[in-house]
C-alpha cells in the first residue's frame, strides 16, 4: 500500500540548486542527474545516445562553450582532472528528465525522477503564484496613480481657493465723497 506522503530520497533544495536557466529553459546538467540517479555521467549519456529518438532538441541539448563558461561561474568545478571536460555537458529540460525514466530502469532512478518532476511542478506553481501577485501589485499601483492624480487635482483646487482668499477683495458698495470745508 502506498503512503499518502511521498518519500524523499533527496532534499528538494538539493534538486532546486541543480536547476539552471539556459536558452530560456529550466534545465539540469547530465552530471548532476547522474549523481542523483547514482550512475556515472558516461552511463547516463550512453543510455540517451542509444535512444536518441526519445530526446529531441527541446528535451535535451549540448551546451555551447560560452554557456559552459557561464555555468562554470555558477558552481565550483572540480580542480585537476575534471576541471576541463573533454566534451561539453548535455542539459535536460523537464520533458527530457521525464523521458530519462524510460531509459534508466533502476528503481532509484525512477524514484529520483519522480522527485525531480515534482520539484519542477512546484517551481512552476511558485512562479504562477508570483505572477498573480505581480499583477495584483501592478493593479494597486495603477489605482494609486489614479488616486494620486485625483488628489493632485483636489490640492490644486484648494491652492487656488487659498490664493483667492489671500488676495485683497474690492469693496462692495458705494463710496460717498464728503466735502470737507
Amino acid at each position: 500500500m502506498k503512503s499518502s506522503t511521498p518519500h524523499q530520497l533527496v532534499p528538494q533544495e538539493r534538486i532546486v540548486d541543480k536547476i539552471y536557466l539556459i536558452r530560456g529553459k529550466k534545465v539540469m546538467l547530465d552530471r548532476d542527474l547522474a549523481e542523483l540517479y547514482q550512475v556515472e555521467t558516461r552511463s547516463l549519456n550512453q543510455a540517451v545516445k542509444r535512444n536518441t529518438d526519445r530526446f529531441p532538441d527541446d528535451f535535451m541539448f549540448q551546451v555551447s562553450e560560452k554557456e559552459y563558461i557561464f555555468l562554470r561561474s555558477q558552481f565550483v568545478i572540480l580542480e585537476g582532472k575534471g576541471k576541463y571536460p573533454k566534451y561539453l555537458p548535455y542539459v535536460f529540460t523537464e520533458q527530457g528528465i521525464a523521458m530519462l525514466s524510460s531509459v534508466l530502469k533502476s528503481k532509484i532512478a525512477i524514484q529520483i525522477n519522480i522527485q525531480i518532476i515534482r520539484t519542477f511542478t512546484r517551481l512552476r506553481e511558485l512562479m504562477s503564484t508570483n505572477e498573480m501577485l505581480r499583477h495584483k501589485i501592478e493593479s494597486i499601483e495603477r489605482k494609486q496613480e489614479s488616486y494620486d492624480k485625483s488628489l493632485a487635482g483636489i490640492f490644486q483646487l484648494i491652492e487656488k481657493l487659498v490664493e483667492e482668499e489671500t488676495q485683497p477683495k474690492p469693496e462692495i458698495g458705494f463710496r460717498v465723497k464728503r466735502n470737507e470745508p
